[in-house]
């Protein structure tokens, strides 16, 4: 059986993690945990913003894609497969390489939710104050 070509890159936004799949020369199919892209995310703004990458460099129909995502919300789950297929794409061609930097789809986005501290409501509030 003849290995296929493929290529992976994995994204990270927040807590969540994507491990995208490129296969070139597909039908421009976009899998997310066995579920199309639309069905997942069922919110425009989302599916927009993980198909970035892929609009930006006109490859919309040459690769099928398929990911992984976990952990987070969907939110960091759509901005963790910009950051795969951003980096898979670069493997695949890199030529791609300079007009993704330059969209900054390649730079990971270090923002975290700042832990909760001891002693207190969370990470910045303090517990009410009583004088009496």
């Amino acid at each position: 059986m003849a290995e296929v070509e493929q290529y992976w890159g994995t994204g990270r936004r927040k807590t969540a993690v994507a491990r995208v799949r490129l296969i070139p020369g597909g039908s421009g199919q976009f899998v997310v945990n066995k579920k199309t892209i639309e069905e997942y995310f069922n919110r425009p703004d989302l599916v927009m913003v993980a198909k970035q990458p892929i609009e930006l460099t006109s490859k919309t129909r040459d690769y099928d894609i398929f990911v992984n995502a976990h952990g987070g919300g969907i939110s960091g789950q759509a901005g963790a497969i910009l950051h795969g297929l951003s980096r898979a794409l670069t493997k695949s061609d890199a030529s791609l390489r300079p007009v993704l930097k330059k969209a900054g789809f390649l730079t990971r986005d270090a923002r975290m939710v700042e832990r909760k501290k001891y002693g207190q409501k969370g990470a910045r509030a303090r517990f009410q104050f009583s004088k009496r």
